[in-house]
């Protein structure tokens, strides 16, 4: 069901103009070491009328990018080896089921599903049609369209069953799976900036985000949940990543460091992702005036411009480091791009506390 299935994709953050688009809703991490031989960065990749460019200039122009593609590799290779694997295991255990039981193995998972797949009711599938046209797809009368949001919710419901009686396999025959989890490569990423928590932390987090950002709001729950959860265990640095279609964003990143002058960075950032409707210069202002800041000295940082060239440092080592979209999280150097739920954080820096 094409239709509905594009009005239900999810992106996971606010993504910039890229050669080479993301996969919607994917996670992105950093480079695996290239397997590409090492080149001289002073030798010549083009020369006319005594101008040289050498590979350096040309790695220094492409190293983020080149970055997000060796990652994005590495992790659907991954993917796709940890998907084959789910399969063979699955299969696996259908066909040991229905041999016991002296059924096929499609005979036997439709008999297991067929009482778990429940129709979908009026109620269901007009709530998917409202959603849809709330979105902004033009459809056409919700009873010309029902049957085709009928099959796509029973091909829900059929996966959805599908999964939980796998899951019930898996546990009744206590499947190890010895397959190892996938960790991103680590990039050097300095943590400078506001921070929250003790430098002495063992794990680190580096985010990159945009204040006019959708998706570094959804992802606010889930940082404060991790800071919540692991307490002096974790410091956050929060660095800037304005997007370009983003116009007011670099002005937001600015007036958050003119508030940092102040000692109030913090409050500004929370009061800034609560309201992203003021983000103009005369709201940034106005939030300031609620901050109780010293009103002139902040609308002078912030008319000046002063703190542009500090955000556009920010935006430069999130390119260097292969950052295509906001918010980008840099846990101890290994990226986790978007709005992910906290377990995505959680293996992560599970991992890195056991090694200290």
């Amino acid at each position: 069901m094409r239709v509905i299935f594009i009005a239900f994709a999810l992106a996971a953050a606010c993504q910039s103009p890229a050669k080479t688009p993301p996969a919607e809703g994917a996670t992105k991490a950093a480079a695996q070491p290239s397997s590409q031989p090492e080149l001289d960065p002073k030798s010549a990749v083009a020369k006319w009328d005594g101008t040289t460019v050498t590979e350096g200039d040309l790695d220094d122009l492409i190293k983020g990018e080149q970055r997000r593609l060796e990652s994005e590799h590495q992790e659907q290779l991954y993917k796709l080896r940890k998907a084959g694997l789910d399969s063979i295991v699955n299969r696996k255990l259908v066909e040991e089921k229905a041999k016991a039981a002296g059924l096929a193995p499609e005979e036997l998972l439709r008999k297991e599903l067929a009482s778990q797949i429940q129709p979908p009711t009026d109620e269901e599938m007009k709530k998917v049609y409202d959603q849809a046209k709330a979105g902004g797809q033009p459809l056409p009368p919700f009873a010309q369209i029902k049957p085709e949001i009928e099959r796509y919710l029973l091909q829900q419901k059929q996966q959805e069953a599908a999964k939980r009686y796998y899951e019930k396999l898996r546990a009744e025959a206590k499947v190890q799976v010895l397959l190892a989890p996938y960790k991103p490569a680590r990039v050097e990423v300095a943590a400078v900036g506001p921070s929250r928590g003790p430098q002495s932390a063992p794990v680190t987090i580096v985010e990159f985000s945009d204040f006019q950002c959708p998706y570094c709001v959804k992802a606010e729950p889930t940082v404060k949940q991790v800071l919540a959860t692991y307490g002096d265990k974790v410091r956050l640095v929060a660095r800037d990543y304005p997007l370009p279609f983003h116009e007011k964003a670099e002005k937001a990143a600015e007036a958050a460091r003119c508030a940092a002058d102040q000692g109030k960075y913090w409050e500004m950032h929370d009061k800034l992702f609560a309201n992203q409707q003021a983000l103009d210069v005369p709201g940034l202002k106005k939030t300031a005036g609620d901050l109780k800041l010293d009103q002139a000295k902040f609308d002078k940082c912030l008319d000046s411009g002063e703190k542009a060239k500090e955000v556009a440092e920010d935006k430069k080592a999130g390119e260097a480091a292969g950052v295509n979209g906001t918010p980008a999280f840099f846990v101890n150097g290994m990226l986790l791009s978007g709005a992910l739920p906290f377990d995505s954080f959680k293996e992560v820096i599970d991992s890195e506390l056991q090694g200290k």
